[in-house]
């Protein structure tokens, strides 16, 4: 049997922000097992991490695969640890299986504190596909190496889209949508559609802010907000810029601890 737990991340409570499947192992499992279990979870993204000297190593598998950058089941990993394993530690460090990212997670208080890469970006032209599956027309467009980013005209735009997931699937470029506008209570608002990798939408996505933060400065001058995910769960991510590295923070909440019957 191996040990499981699932950790909302970015969630004041429980049933809030994003459910975070995460696997503490003594040594890695086949890549296959792995895309296995994430397929049976059937979250966003199910983590999987193992002790290497004075750090971990991790790994991210989504229902359609590994993944090489992501925020809150990396939150959800370093919650399980300092609950369960290093119960004295303040901070973790991680290096990441698949890009070889070296990340770590400072606990702060109730905060969960993540020390992430910040993303270059670059602007791209408004193309009628994307209005067309977006079903709004954005302000601007920046993309990623990765991910594209929509720019919308308001927070009621974001909070209220309902795009083509399919038609977003078919997109050209971008491994994910993800669409962002100034807020009214919180500093700036966003939303994550992850279709090409089986993800309708990410309820709250860590990673996202890699990509926002540096935009948000550029255009706005914000080197640290406090953001609200409006999604169905939603959630809450407080995020700072700083040079190349992208401070991101929230709380998470304890959902499940048990077994999976893997070998039985």
């Amino acid at each position: 049997m191996l040990k499981y737990y699932v950790a909302d991340a970015f969630a004041d409570e429980v049933f809030e922000g994003n459910p975070a499947g995460v696997c503490i192992l003594d040594e890695w499992l086949p890549i296959e097992k792995m895309e296995k279990i994430a397929i049976e979870n059937n979250l966003s993204e199910t983590a999987f991490a193992v002790k290497e000297g004075d750090v971990y190593g991790l790994r991210w598998f989504t229902p359609g695969g590994e993944i090489d950058l992501c925020g809150h089941a990396t939150m959800g990993t370093a919650y399980i640890l300092f609950r369960f394993v290093e119960k004295d530690a303040k901070r973790i460090e991680f290096h990441t299986k698949k890009a070889g990212y070296e990340l770590a997670v400072e606990k702060k208080g109730d905060l969960y504190e993540m020390d992430f890469p910040a993303m270059e970006i670059e602007e791209c032209k408004v193309e009628d596909y994307m209005t067309e599956a977006l079903g709004a027309e954005p302000l601007e467009v920046w993309k990623t190496y990765r991910d594209m980013v929509f720019v919308l005209d308001s927070e009621e735009t974001v909070k209220n889209l309902e795009p083509d997931l399919r038609k977003i699937k078919e997109f050209p470029e971008g491994l994910s949508a993800f669409v962002t506008a100034r807020g009214k209570e919180y500093d700036i608002v966003a939303r994550a559609f992850w279709p090409k990798i089986n993800i309708d939408e990410d309820p709250v996505c860590g990673a996202m802010f890699c990509a926002l933060m540096p935009y948000w400065k550029e255009k706005a001058g914000l080197e640290k907000v406090v953001a609200r995910q409006l999604s169905a769960r939603g959630g809450t991510v407080y995020s700072e810029l700083k040079g190349d590295r992208v401070k991101i923070s929230g709380r998470a909440a304890l959902y499940l601890e048990g077994n999976i019957c893997v070998d039985e």
